[in-house]
């Protein structure tokens, strides 16, 4: 009997030390409720501390605890992406939410027959600390997390290697995993730091992120307004790194992103204000893939051939992955790293190994895929078709072409090269980012590529193909006898003849396509014989059959 009220008179002592401890850790926090408290919510009068949430008496469940359960139905967090089975809130979490749902009176406690007053406020103000009954925008609690979900999700850290201070209880991740109401040594009573994302990575385990831009990157934000780190104290984009993109709290749309509007958690920093360059700028040219133009269309989950027509910067570029590593054709740059894509057999890749992988996500077999601009001979939409390295012809996208006699090229291109779909397909001007953003050139191009008939010759009208072929070998008929003719006297552009991606081998023949050959009809019909075709006849040199400008080819050979 007297071991035993020793042992009581013990746990009463360590009780006291320990709510003594709390106490005094809480008391410069706002967590001090208290009439001594530091913040601006406080009670009126009451002066002890612990009271908001611990009685030692008639407690309302472990640990001592003096409020009761909300009593609410919560609007859980959802996402296509998530592996977890969430639930209501239950254990730590719940108590949590007895005053951060704004539901029930900071000063309603278990141990008092009448609720401590708090002057004009009764519950938690509106603001970021007030979660409501809405959790959809804020990181999913009381689901467990196990070695399955690890598995499963492939990117989550396994339990095992989840180290304190963040913890799980009973398996679950709880509001006190990542806060811990009785001391604020980190911000927002975190238990770690969440600089550099230190918290984050403890449970998360991003694929490339260890060598993303966005992980290492110590550009600061210029000053001028909007602030894109407006939840955080850090201030360059390591420090912030998750919370670059992400708010664990409150956040503006699905997977905590901070804003609705995918393309704004972008251009939050890559709008120059903390990026080197300004990719606003170009996606408020005319010719641009309008991200601005759908909200809420994509999704992480979506097939890889896209099914409902939009375009978001998170089709082309994954967060967690880019990087500035260069690359050659046709091999995905670090900006492109970790995105799927489609092959040229049609086949689902991830990641891509190839930038034009990704173009032919939306470039290829999509229903709403754009059509071409020239009505074509042969007409194809399908650039996977048209860039098959079976064709006829084609620009060597994704492989060297098959005409080993091109004397235009001009230097470092030879016969053996490959190039990129954004070495035509990209931001106009100089000193611009890189990539298919933003153009004042139709269909995204990078330079001035005129396809009006009746167009005098000129190295700014033609700046597109004179990139890569010398505009003295192509004017002194080095390939073409009659190029010369052609497209300074006559006015005919490159593309009346030229199809710049290439002719499908399901629709032409290297006899009759070779060369890119296919005609824009619009300019050119058949001859007087009713033949339209243009016929390979060895090195430089070939014949047509068809009518152009009023002259009748039938044949014309050079």
């Amino acid at each position: 009997m007297k071991n035993k009220l020793t042992m009581i008179i013990v746990g009463i002592i360590l009780i006291f030390f320990v709510s003594l401890l709390h106490s005094e850790k809480i008391s410069n926090t706002k967590h001090n409720l208290s009439v001594s408290g530091p913040g601006t919510v406080k009670a009126a009068s009451e002066s002890e501390i612990c009271i908001f949430c611990h009685t030692p008496h008639a407690a309302a469940k472990t640990p001592l605890w003096n409020r009761t359960d909300p009593g609410q139905t919560f609007t859980l967090y959802s996402s296509s992406t998530t592996n977890a089975t969430i639930g209501q809130p239950d254990g730590a979490s719940l108590m949590c939410l007895s005053c951060h749902d704004g539901t029930i009176a900071l000063g309603s406690v278990v141990s008092r027959t009448s609720a401590i007053s708090f002057g004009s406020v009764t519950t938690m103000p509106a603001g970021n600390t007030n979660l409501t009954k809405n959790m959809t925008n804020d990181h999913p609690v009381s689901f467990v997390y196990n070695s399955a979900l690890a598995t499963a999700d492939g990117q989550l850290q396994q339990p095992a290697s989840i180290t304190p201070p963040v913890s799980l209880y009973n398996t679950k991740v709880q509001c006190t995993s990542c806060h811990n109401p009785h001391e604020n040594t980190s911000i927002k009573f975190l238990v770690a730091s969440s600089q550099n994302s230190a918290l984050c990575v403890s449970c998360h385990n991003r694929t490339y992120w260890s060598s993303s831009t966005h992980k290492t990157s110590t550009k600061t934000w210029n000053g001028t307004s909007p602030n894109p780190w407006f939840h955080t104290p850090w201030t360059t984009v390591t420090t912030n790194a998750c919370e670059s993109c992400h708010n664990p709290h409150n956040a503006g749309a699905v997977r905590n992103m901070n804003y609705a509007a995918e393309e704004s958690n972008c251009l939050s920093c890559h709008n120059g204000n903390v990026a080197s360059t300004n990719i606003q700028t170009q996606l408020n040219k005319t010719y641009k893939h309008n991200v601005a133009g759908y909200t809420g269309v994509h999704d992480p989950t979506e097939a890889n051939i896209a099914v409902t027509q939009h375009v978001e910067c998170v089709d082309c570029h994954n967060g967690h992955a880019s990087n500035a590593n260069a690359a050659s054709a046709p091999n995905v740059k670090g900006s492109l790293l970790g995105v799927k894509g489609v092959d040229t057999d049609g086949n689902n890749v991830d990641p891509s190994q190839y930038e034009y992988q990704i173009c032919y996500k939306c470039h290829s077999s999509s229903s709403w895929r754009p059509g071409s601009p020239t009505t074509r001979q042969i007409a194809q939409n399908n650039v996977r078709l048209e860039f098959d390295p079976a064709n006829p012809s084609f620009h060597p996208v994704e492989s060297a072409g098959p005409n080993p006699n091109v004397p235009s090229l001009i230097s470092p291109w030879t016969t053996t090269s490959k190039v990129y779909c954004s070495d035509c397909h990209a931001s106009d001007g100089t000193s611009v980012p890189k990539g298919p953003h933003g153009s004042t050139y139709a269909q995204i191009l990078v330079k001035q590529y005129v396809r009006v008939d009746n167009t005098s010759e000129s190295a700014a009208n033609y700046a597109l193909c004179y990139t890569c072929h010398s505009r003295t070998s192509i004017l002194g008929d080095n390939s073409f006898r009659e190029h010369n003719k052609h497209i300074v006297g006559e006015g005919s552009n490159c593309n009346i003849c030229h199809d710049p991606h290439g002719i499908s081998s399901t629709q032409g023949n290297s006899t009759n396509n070779s060369n890119l050959i296919n005609f824009n009809t619009a300019v050119v019909s058949p001859s007087s014989s009713g033949i339209l075709r243009f016929d390979d006849q060895g090195l430089y040199h070939g014949r047509c059959y068809l009518t152009c400008h009023g002259q009748n080819h039938n044949p014309y050979t050079y």
